[in-house]
């Protein structure tokens, strides 16, 4: 690998940090109050995240989004969040809500405010990120939410689950964006940029709601959650990589740099978004808040070896 890509991963990298420890300052010092890193969450989960999913998606190339990156990102990540699902609801006996998230922290990477910038800098193209953003909106995320909804309004209606599903501002935002894409429009930049600007302030204030929950918080020390969040970071940090890698060459037969885009994309850390829907729902908070720590740490060597074995 070359020496300025190098550093330009590092900066990626950087910027996610400097946001958590801004955001760890900020609950150390109780600048906002003990409800503050909620609130945050809040704003994230109504507001900011549905505009940012409308304009990443608006702005994507339709060919990108639909290329073969997308079925075998689906498939390396349908893989192992099914290994998690089995495991921890037949073997561990968790509960479905703990299940269900458990199987996203496994699965769904950062797609976002770290997929971007690696795509950009380590793979040459920030589009490449885009399919996996608009599988893990359109597909995961409705999912996710349909089972968390019931299960939080007690409610064994599926369809109800499914139908509020679609009332979310998040999925909303998404199927917006990617009617803009399909129909081939181009907004008009009276509209974009307002949307722009407030799209650009949810990846900071994830983070920092991020960073503040690790305040008076030691990953792991928790009993009884410690092997959820080890297993599902094993799982999104090498079961995911070598599933694209093997599905990718094997199965659907892609060249060496598609291999490496779709191992790259598997070798993202947990999103944040898991820990932001644990945390408006309440549940699997503590597992989602040690794997998105976790795995946010341990893909930086991950990714250096994908790009070094992989890259052409």
């Amino acid at each position: 690998m070359r020496e300025r890509p190098v550093i330009d991963v590092l900066t990626g990298f950087a910027v996610v940090a400097v946001a958590i420890i801004t955001g760890y300052v900020i609950g150390r010092i109780d600048l906002l109050g003990e409800n503050g890193s909620a609130i945050l969450g809040r704003l994230s989960f109504f507001v900011l995240n549905p505009f940012l999913m409308f304009v990443v998606l608006s702005d994507a190339d339709v060919e990108m989004l639909f290329s073969s990156l997308l079925p075998a990102s689906a498939a390396a990540a349908f893989a192992v969040m099914v290994v998690y699902g089995l495991i921890a609801k037949f073997v561990w006996r968790r509960s479905w809500g703990d299940t269900t998230v458990g199987m996203l922290s496994a699965g769904q990477v950062n797609g976002n405010n770290v997929g971007i910038p690696i795509s950009t800098y380590l793979l040459g193209n920030a589009a490449y990120s885009a399919p996996i953003i608009l599988m893990q909106q359109i597909v995961f995320m409705p999912l996710t939410l349909a089972v968390l909804d019931t299960l939080s309004n007690g409610s064994s209606r599926g369809w109800k689950a499914i139908a509020r599903v679609f009332r979310n501002p998040m999925i909303i935002g998404s199927l917006l964006g990617l009617a803009v894409a399909l129909s081939g429009l181009t907004v008009p930049p009276l509209i974009y940029e307002p949307l722009a600007l407030v799209a650009n302030a949810a990846v900071p204030i994830i983070l920092i709601s991020f960073g503040m929950s690790l305040h008076g918080q030691r990953v792991l020390t928790v009993r009884g959650h410690r092997r959820d969040a080890l297993f599902a970071t094993a799982l999104k940090l090498a079961g995911m990589p070598l599933a694209a890698y093997f599905l990718g060459r094997f199965l659907f037969d892609l060249d060496p740099h598609a291999l490496l885009v779709v191992v790259v994309l598997a070798a993202l850390p947990t999103a944040q978004n898991v820990f932001n829907v644990a945390q408006r729902y309440g549940i699997g908070y503590l597992l989602s808040r040690d794997a998105v720590f976790l795995t946010t740490v341990g893909c930086v060597p991950v990714l250096f070896v994908a790009a070094l074995a992989l890259g052409t």
